[in-house]
């Protein structure tokens, strides 16, 4: 049973990587994003890719001290986006 941290962390490792290469790919979409409504998804998207990288890191090393920052990055997120899109939805006249 001692390959099982070994084989947790070399999850944790690839899916740091495959963070990494999403957020890349997503940023691209935030630069390229032919409306604010693309760039805004695109936002919230790599707001949750960090959330989840820092996740995956505290996992990887043991540390609970950033759970306090995912917390309040999440709820700082989830606020912008619903203040977005009520500004959104006030501008389309309803």
């Amino acid at each position: 049973m001692s390959t099982l941290p070994a084989l947790l962390d070399a999850v944790l490792v690839v899916c740091l990587v495959l963070l990494g290469l999403s957020a890349v790919l997503v940023v691209v979409r935030l630069l390229r994003g032919p409306t604010g409504l693309d760039r805004l998804v695109a936002l919230d998207v790599l707001v949750a890719e960090f959330l989840c990288g820092l996740v995956a890191y505290a996992a990887l090393t043991g540390d609970s001290s950033l759970v306090p920052v995912v917390v309040a990055i999440s709820l700082v997120g989830f606020l912008g986006s619903t203040t977005v899109a009520r500004f959104v939805r006030r501008g389309t006249g309803r």
